[in-house]
């Protein structure tokens, strides 16, 4: 699996645009899937239909769910019916290490690295200097 796998997918003009993408370790197993959505009344209406669906995906299952605004492009991170946003490049990449590689940093130039990149979220430092 690479970035560009990814961005492809997401692609708007991709047939498998409009749904989730699901990673089992380094493959992609399926996309344009639809995913429960969170039934949790407390949310409200400031969350949208992908946000709600990372929820309930992450509710009913033990899956790490990133989420991608359409809009703002920011992203959010489910874990355990709980939703973590925005997050800056190094606080996505040290919740993704502690969740999936007991701590172990990813590699520059991995996959993760690669999309932190493409989608600019910023470092700590960047996101501070631009307020």
């Amino acid at each position: 699996m690479s970035s560009d796998l990814l961005e492809s997918l997401f692609h708007p003009y991709s047939p498998l645009h409009d749904g989730a993408v699901v990673v089992q370790g380094v493959r992609v197993v399926a996309a344009g899937c639809f995913l429960p959505l969170s039934r949790n009344p407390e949310l409200g209406r400031k969350l949208g239909t992908r946000h709600r669906a990372a929820l309930g995906l992450s509710e009913e299952t033990d899956a790490v769910v990133l989420v991608v605004s359409e809009e703002s492009g920011r992203i959010s991170l489910a874990v355990a019916g709980q939703m973590e946003s925005p997050l800056d490049r190094g606080v996505l990449r040290r919740r993704l290490t502690d969740l999936w590689a007991g701590g172990a940093a990813p590699a520059r130039g991995s996959l993760l690295d690669g999309l932190l990149r493409r989608w600019r979220i910023p470092r700590k430092a960047e996101r501070h200097e631009g307020a």
